[in-house]
């Protein structure tokens, strides 16, 4: 499959470049276009977009495998994800992989990733998508081989699902044959940590993420990965859920105030 990988922490992060190989390594014809700087905690934003404005891309690389096309983009992760599909970088990806993000992306906080929106720009152009997590410890060194081995698990799983098929895997920063399974997850109330207004005086907000301390459901991402297991859950975006008495209801108040009118 044509396989584009993608990320918000940008084209020249580690992460990016293990994910990259480690897809180009399982066969499927790989391109990477990703942001040219630090767009974390963007979601699925595109910013704005000016028919009169272009859209700098530069040229860059996967180090050691020049057999890999890469591009920085100015804009967002989701903003790389419509190009592409759209055909800016040539033949359209049939799947889209992003990550690996240094930091898990777990709970309900997703919403706001940058890794696990451009997945779901994916979905909304009718494709599947991967987004890859790895946890950071207190070491500060990332072993990214172990995220890498495990998206291509996934990977060779997400490629005979029907489009538009999510996966959020998130993965303990330890070694391969430390890792002690891979467990289906639910989404956890809230991520790792939590945002808190630290000051808010003279015209200006002080905001900073705190460690929740929260014993979290077993079923969940975070408390999964926390106990040293691989976390899968499958990530639904934007569909229309079935209320429809609010158009009933909407209607007739609406038929109640136009009565008589005119």
């Amino acid at each position: 499959m044509r396989v584009l990988v993608t990320n918000d922490d940008g084209v020249t992060a580690p992460g990016i470049h293990a994910l990259a190989i480690a897809v180009a390594d399982r066969g499927h014809d790989v391109f990477v276009v990703a942001p040219q700087d630090d767009r974390s905690g963007t979601g699925a934003a595109i910013g704005s977009l000016h028919l009169d404005e272009h859209i700098d891309v530069a040229e860059a690389e996967v180090p050691g495998r020049p057999d890999i096309p890469a591009y920085g983009l100015a804009g967002t992760p989701a903003l790389a994800v419509m190009a592409s599909r759209l055909g800016a970088f040539g033949e359209p990806p049939d799947l889209v992989v992003s990550g690996i993000n240094p930091g898990l992306n777990t709970g309900r906080a997703t919403l706001h990733s940058g890794t696990v929106g451009a997945t779901l720009t994916g979905a909304n152009f009718g494709v599947s998508g991967l987004a890859v997590s790895q946890h950071v410890d207190q070491s500060g060194e990332m072993v990214w081989t172990t995220a890498a081995h495990l998206a291509q698990l996934a990977l060779d799983w997400l490629v005979h699902q029907p489009a538009r098929t999510v996966l959020n895997l998130n993965v303990p920063n330890l070694p391969l044959h430390e890792v002690h399974g891979v467990r289906w997850a639910t989404l956890a109330p809230f991520g790792t940590v939590r945002a808190a207004v630290a000051e808010s005086r003279d015209g200006r907000i002080q905001m900073e993420l705190h460690p929740t301390g929260v014993e979290l459901p077993e079923a969940s991402d975070t408390a999964i990965v926390h106990a040293g297991y691989a976390a899968v859950t499958s990530i639904v975006g934007i569909r229309a859920a079935e209320w429809v008495d609010v158009a009933d209801t909407m209607h007739d108040a609406l038929a109640a105030m136009t009565a008589g009118a005119g």
